[in-house]
């Protein structure tokens, strides 16, 4: 297969003329060439050569012009263009091993297809030729385009191997399945199933990377399902964990707050790509396990959940590292107010009562109240829409 249409951008053209004048072999790879067939936008081209991939990289940044720079990375072997529309990432073809309490490999030069093994996925390990005699041509020894026509994840090597080596890749594994609605052949699920205490080992920075470009895809409950599945989540997020499952007593249960969360979350996601209020939705009943309580006259009651949660956030963030500023902040106040309108509806909505709330949402209102609309369920569905009518209605008087 011959893909030289597709690279219709001016850099490649030079990237290719400055290989041959290195007497190289380079390849673009990885994930520009997974969305050339996909049809998805990319912005990140990695360039991968066989040897001298720094060399490359200062041969191409002089061809683009003397304001061009380029930022060396001796200790990976990297080299970086940072162009308008593009970035451009350089290194040599390379094979990799691993000590078992770290992620980060021991390094030697390698060939094309040492190279490709060591991709987390076969779809990433796509790569094609720009040197000119062979210019455009397709090289995939694992059938990652086939795996991608019938929309599959797999691992090159032994996914054993894959993920024991760089258990990041078990995220990332989760988080492709959710932006791209691929499924996982059978032996990698399981695979991660195996190696998911390995994740230890990962940084909380590299995670919540991963959790929030899944978070950001067009329907998150699928990451955090799998997640649940495969057992990452009672290690990365236990308090989503905690809330699975319904107790029974004298007949009567609660619902799975589990599944209602998420049922919550892609509601919210369907509105609002706003990252911050998805984790809120994500977030919003992690009270629930801690206040849940048996009344023999009410039944299952959760109250305060929204107090406990609210308390809760400071501490998940912080061992996430998720930002401690004014996000953290903004997804305190949802959690801690979205009972608010659901507990004005028991009354009657009056000037003070929405005056009040207005006040301790502040410029967050509107947020606030797409959360707790996500948030109804079939039993007060009617009666919270009325107070969410009359609530706007209210609101208009009072500007």
């Amino acid at each position: 297969m011959n893909l030289s249409e597709k690279l219709n951008n001016r850099v490649f053209e030079i990237i290719s003329e400055a290989a041959d004048e290195l007497q190289v072999e380079c390849y673009v790879i990885g994930g520009f060439v997974r969305d050339i067939f996909l049809k998805r936008p990319s912005k990140d081209i990695d360039i991968v050569t066989v040897g001298r991939g720094i060399e490359l990289a200062k041969i191409v940044a002089k061809k683009l012009g003397k304001n061009t720079r380029v930022a060396v990375f001796k200790n990976f072997g990297t080299a970086q263009i940072h162009l308008k529309k593009i970035d451009l990432e350089f290194v040599g073809a390379r094979r990799e091993s691993y000590q078992r309490d770290s992620r980060k490999p021991m390094v030697e030069d390698g060939s094309l297809e040492d190279d490709q093994k060591r991709r987390d996925f076969t779809i990433n390990a796509l790569a094609i030729c720009l040197n000119k005699d062979r210019y455009g041509e397709l090289a995939d020894p694992f059938g990652g385009l086939e795996d991608m026509r019938n929309m599959l994840l797999r691992t090159p090597l032994n996914p054993d191997i894959t993920f024991s080596d760089d258990p990041l890749r078990m995220m990332r594994a989760i988080r492709f399945a959710c932006q791209l609605d691929f499924d996982m052949v059978p032996e990698a699920f399981e695979a991660i199933e195996r190696n998911k205490e390995r994740i230890s080992i990962i940084s909380g920075e590299r995670i919540a990377d991963e959790l929030n470009k899944m978070m950001k895809s067009r329907k998150p409950s699928i990451g955090f399902r799998l997640l649940d599945a495969c057992g990452l989540l009672d290690i990365i997020l236990p308090e989503i964990a905690a809330l699975k499952g319904v107790e029974m007593k004298e007949r009567v249960g609660h619902k799975d707050n589990f599944q209602h969360t998420l049922e919550v979350l892609d509601r919210l996601a369907d509105q609002s790509d706003n990252v911050w209020l998805r984790w809120a939705a994500l977030f919003h009943d992690i009270g629930k396990p801690a206040s849940k309580r048996w009344d023999d006259k009410a039944g299952w009651t959760f109250h305060n959940h929204n107090f406990i949660g609210e308390k809760m956030i400071p501490g998940i963030f912080r061992r996430m590292r998720f930002p401690m500023n004014d996000r953290m902040k903004y997804v305190q106040k949802m959690v801690g107010l979205h009972m608010r309108p659901i507990a004005l509806s028991e009354e009657i909505v009056t000037d003070s009562a929405v005056r009040r709330l207005l006040f301790d949402a502040g410029d967050d209102i509107d947020d606030l109240m797409m959360l707790c609309e996500a948030d109804i369920t079939s039993k007060n569905k009617e009666k919270v829409r009325r107070f969410l009518e009359n609530f706007q209605l209210v609101r208009q008087k009072l500007r």
